[in-house]
């Protein structure tokens, strides 16, 4: 038996902010410029009472919708965000609760950005085809507006909030291969200074800084140096994917489309470019949604079944990249 990704949905805010928006608010910023490099036209950010949280509950209701699984027949939720309600309890317990799954439910959260669907997907497989339980949900959801400073260029006009929900099941088809990876000596060119238990908040972690190229943004919001990121990109993706396709001896012929992190459009131009990826199997939806981080690739997928671009027989090349730094990408028969 293997584990089938069975259903995806998705929820993304109502608030929608355009590059016109930002170029209103900053002048500066020169966005026809800026969105050359990063591929995004627009993106959705949450209300100020709204959380991740709150689009998982929307897209696990949307998924429960279609009627593939009834609640009931759960057996875990897996949840990864960045940015969840509390410090504790996880928001998949708080999920379990809400959606009205039953206590049987294993219910857990793991931490890890732009790879965390790929890493769910590994673990989902493991716990379906060890025969633990079967229906798995994975939730993979970012409010990182909630982490930006909005005077912060160089992630304001990147990332987008989402969530996605994806129904795992067991199946004669699925989840194939995967090749994981990860580098901690990067962990400090991705990062959230301050906030946790190293470096708790204070009035010193508060103030704001201005940097080199205007962005100001304080030790509480999120810090990316999208240079070593990219470069970091460039180094450990392509050999990810090229040693992925020789562990299952497949070739481009293969796969019918690849699914990457929308990470952002150089970042997608590299890869296509270094791989020799034919772009009509390049699949890219980040200019109408930003970066979504770890929910990327899941609503990617859904947007691409949408198009008539995976249908049953579809197989599928995934790939993640991002905080930690880590990395990984899988086969999907669909």
């Amino acid at each position: 038996m293997k584990a089938r990704i069975a259903a995806i949905e998705y929820a993304l805010p109502k608030n929608c902010v355009t590059n016109e928006d930002l170029d209103r608010a900053h002048p500066e910023w020169s966005m026809d410029r800026v969105a050359v490099r990063t591929g995004v036209i627009k993106r959705y950010h949450c209300a100020d009472d709204e959380t991740a949280l709150d689009l998982s509950i929307t897209a696990c209701e949307q998924l429960f919708d279609r009627e593939e699984v009834a609640r009931e027949d759960v057996g875990a939720i897996i949840v990864c965000t960045q940015s969840p309600d509390h410090i504790m309890p996880p928001n998949s317990t708080i999920l379990q609760h809400r959606l009205g799954l039953p206590t049987t439910a294993a219910a857990f959260d793991f931490t890890l950005a732009c790879s965390g669907f790929i890493y769910g997907l590994m673990m989902g497989k493991a716990m379906i085809e060890s025969g633990a339980m079967n229906n798995i949900i994975i939730v993979t959801s970012e409010a990182y507006s909630k982490l930006i400073h909005p005077d912060d260029r160089a992630t304001m006009a990147l990332f987008g909030d989402g969530a996605a929900a994806t129904l795992l099941r067991g199946d004669s088809v699925g989840l194939g291969e995967f090749e994981l990876g990860s580098d901690g000596g990067g962990a400090d060119k991705f990062i959230v200074p301050a906030g946790g238990s190293r470096t708790p908040k204070s009035l010193e972690t508060a103030l704001e800084m201005t940097d080199t190229s205007g962005n100001i943004r304080s030790a509480e919001n999120i810090y990316m140096d999208g240079a070593a990121v990219l470069r970091f990109v460039k180094r450990e993706v392509p050999p990810n994917v090229t040693k992925l396709l020789e562990k299952t001896g497949y070739s481009y012929d293969d796969i019918d489309l690849f699914v990457f992190h929308q990470a952002s459009g150089m970042s997608l131009d590299h890869l296509e470019a270094t791989l020799k990826i034919p772009p009509k199997k390049m699949y890219r939806n980040l200019e109408r949604v930003g970066n979504t981080v770890s929910a990327s690739i899941p609503i990617a997928i859904r947007d691409a079944q949408s198009e008539g671009l995976v249908v049953p027989g579809s197989r599928l090349l995934l790939s993640g990249f991002g905080v930690g730094y880590s990395w990984g990408a899988c086969i999907v028969d669909w």
